[in-house]
């Protein structure tokens, strides 16, 4: 498309000294046409350097070069500054975004293959991008009306087929959008490599203070027409799999591959925008109990963003990422547990590492059970109590059968403790 591009205004301008000698009443009509089939034009030229899967690796290797190149990656906690986001009871989606993406930032300045950017805090945008908004609005918004006009463009004339949603979202309000617009191009001007978008779900039209009937994680990339879909699809595969030992998948229709192609969201590169390897996750519903009970949230959100973290290292180096991995893979083992737990416990805390470790081992959810039916919660229920069972069969020990008591914490310590 372009090279027929090129041709055509290579031509117009070859063209121009014999109309203006020959028709020299009809050379400024000309001129308004060709200048006119410019302005159209240049509306569909825009440029587009997608990252490779080797270009990263590339820079992730060279990080301790003499002139290191590191993998820059961006992280954008889903929502505004004190605006937008689920809600559920006093839990906000926008605040455990920003929980979660600091996290995850903390996690990947300790390695120095990485270089990273944060878009906000829970109460104003980084500077950086503060400043930017305000000084290149107008040029969001040429841009964003530009990329539509291409993508518009590229489906009349059959280039691509028209990209369909698989799942319903949420319009975004107009500044909002071009917000997320703005990053993008943030993005694809200063050399990002992977951006991140942290999000988590709801299921709409359940009642106020009444979870909702759905679970589990999804991760959206772009449609396979967009440049950066390869790539963002080999990274957030790594991703999909750490997230996935411990942590249910959507079975929201439309989600239940846990990876989902999508062509809509505006913040992984709608209109074929973005040039990083551009992913959404959200990581759970938010009116999951390990996200409402308080004294579980910021454990559930570290372990979220730890297991991204591994999944960003399988990508560039398994190696390594075993090593920092250990034994359990999970920031909530090892642990060490001291009280029986029964269903009746109110040690929220110990019944989560209990369900983890129980996981670790092979016996939670029970056979009969997936993790949707049984997630970790750090509520003692049926799940864990069958669990609980199958894990004393295993290991001889008797006289407690669905219960924690002295017998069995011993061998619980002995497994999973320090």
């Amino acid at each position: 498309m372009r090279h027929f591009i090129a041709i055509i205004v290579a031509f117009s301008l070859l063209a121009l000294p014999y109309v203006a000698s020959t028709y020299p009443d009809q050379f400024h009509d000309v001129l308004s046409v060709i200048q006119e089939t410019g302005n159209q034009l240049a509306a569909v030229i825009l440029s587009h350097n997608p990252k490779t899967v080797a270009q990263i690796q590339a820079d992730y290797a060279s990080a301790s070069a003499p002139v290191p190149k590191k993998v820059r990656i961006l992280i954008v906690p889903g929502h505004e500054p004190g605006y937008g986001g689920a809600e559920f009871g006093s839990v906000k989606e926008r605040l455990m975004t920003v929980e979660l993406g600091d996290d995850l930032q903390q996690f990947l300045d300790t390695d120095g293959h990485y270089q990273t950017f944060i878009t906000r805090s829970d109460t104003a945008w980084a500077p950086t991008f503060a400043d930017y908004f305000k000084n290149n609005w107008n040029d969001i918004v040429a841009w964003q009306q530009a990329s539509h006009n291409e993508m518009s463009h590229l489906v009349s004339v059959g280039s691509i087929t028209t990209p369909v949603s698989s799942v319903q979202h949420n319009v975004a309000p107009q500044d909002v959008a071009l917000r997320l617009y703005g990053i993008t191009k943030w993005a694809n001007e200063n050399d990002i490599d992977i951006t991140i978008h942290i999000h988590f779900n709801d299921n709409p039209g359940h009642p106020n203070g009444v979870a909702g009937s759905h679970s589990g994680f999804a991760i959206y990339v772009p449609t396979g027409q967009y440049g950066n879909s390869s790539t963002t699809k080999a990274v957030a595969d790594t991703i999909f799999k750490r997230l996935s030992k411990y942590n249910p998948v959507s079975d929201l229709p439309g989600e239940s591959t846990g990876i989902v192609d999508e062509p809509d969201l505006i913040a992984i590169g709608a209109n074929n925008t973005a040039d990083s390897a551009s992913m959404l996750i959200e990581y759970s519903y938010i009116y999951e109990p390990q996200l409402v009970n308080p004294d579980l949230r910021s454990t559930a959100l570290k372990d979220l963003a730890y297991q991204t973290y591994l999944g960003l290292q399988d990508f560039f180096d398994p190696n390594k990422s075993a090593a920092l991995a250990r034994s359990y893979d999970t920031l909530v083992l090892p642990h060490t547990w001291i009280s029986p737990l029964n269903p009746q416990s109110t040690l929220d805390a110990d019944v989560f590492a209990l369900q983890t470790a129980l996981q670790v081992d092979g016996d939670y959810p029970p056979a009969d059970k997936s993790m949707n039916a049984c997630p970790r919660t750090g509520g003692f229920g049926g799940c864990t109590k069958a669990a609980i069972a199958s894990f004393q069969k295993k290991n001889d020990i008797s006289g407690e059968v669905g219960v924690v008591g002295s017998a069995t914490i011993k061998v619980l310590n002995q497994k999973f403790s320090l």
